[in-house]
Order: C-alpha cells, then structure tokens, then sequence
C-alpha cells in the first residue's frame, strides 16, 4: 500500500502496465476488488453526474465475449489475425473490469468532459490494482467501438460507451521496462 507522498511519487514515475497476455489467475475477489473500483471513482466528476459504471466479466462471461468477437469480427469483414488477437483477450483473461462510458444530460458539463471522467476511471482502477500488487492492464480494441458487439455483448444502452476493458489479475512476470517520451520535448511554457 501506498502511504506517503515519497511513495506516491516513486510508483507514478515508475508504474507499468502489466502485459495482458502475461496475467493469469487468481484475480481479485469481490471483496479484494470493492476498494479498487471506490478508489476508481474518486476523479473529477464536474457535476457530480456519476457518468461512468462497472461490468465485471469473469467465469463464463469471457468465453462468450471471446465467441462475440469472433461472430462480429468475420461479419464486419475483419482479417482473421485482427480477430483473434482481440478474441484472445476475453477468452484469456482472468478478470476484466469493463469501464462503462454514460454521459448524462447536463446544460453545465459538456459529454466531452464527461467520457473525461470516465477515462480518468480507467486510470485511477488500472494505478489501483497495480498499487495493490495485481498485474493490471488498460485496453480497448475494435469490439469497444463496435454497437452490436456493445448490445449484444455487454447489454449497453445505446448511449452507453466502453471507455476501457481493464484487465486485472496476476503477473507471471515482471512487465518489461520501454522508452518514455522526453517530457521537454512535449512541454510548452507560456509565461505572458
């Protein structure tokens, strides 16, 4: 657990997404799980509106999301490799968390501030579970953008977004270190 602002800093400039295809189980329990989705919800919320939810897909879920993939990738006419490669990352994982985009209807926050909110959830649960000591990694991919797979998949309404498939578990190995972009080469200040 994190404790001081020395920590908090040190896990920030050295956190690393653990690769999916490396998480096996066990995965959180309900129990192991509650704190990380609190935790995932204390971001910025203009409005306090809540636009964002949780699907937890385990157990007989995955398989059948991996199925849905399959379905919908060869009837939107996508190469083969494309479709296993997303496929592979329900039928293998052992848990998944997916972030449900719900922007409400406000005249004070824009629904651009509100899908905001709800990528700042995928964050916060993905620095949870790696602060916690699960292996965790954030992903999307084509089924996240595709609305029969969002209906028929996952019973979204046809408002309703994924704003990420967070996948926690634990990590086999180590996640390799990569390079990280030069923070003055993408800094700009204006002082006047």
């Amino acid at each position: 657990m994190i404790n001081n602002t020395k920590t908090v800093q040190d896990f920030l400039l050295t956190r690393r997404s653990v690769p999916y295809k490396t998480l096996t189980t066990p995965a959180p329990t309900h129990g192991e799980l509650a704190p990380l989705l609190t935790a995932a919800m204390r971001v910025p919320d203009h409005g306090k509106l809540e636009p964002w939810r949780f699907i937890i897909l385990t157990d007989t879920a995955l398989p059948r999301l991996a199925a849905l993939t399959h379905q919908r990738g060869a009837a939107l006419g996508l190469e083969a490799d494309k479709i296993e490669k997303l496929a592979v990352t329900f039928a293998n994982a052992p848990l998944i968390v997916a972030v449900i985009a719900c922007p409400e209807p406000s005249d004070k926050v824009p629904k651009i501030e509100q899908l905001y909110s709800a990528g700042a959830v995928c964050l916060s649960l993905l620095n949870a579970a790696l602060a916690s000591g699960w292996g965790a990694n954030w992903l999307s991919g084509w089924p996240s953008h595709d609305r029969e797979f969002l209906t028929d998949g996952l019973n979204l309404a046809h408002d309703e977004i994924i704003a990420g498939f967070v996948h926690i578990g634990t990590a086999k190995c180590a996640p390799p270190e990569r390079p990280r972009p030069d923070v003055s080469r993408l800094t700009t200040w204006i002082d006047q």
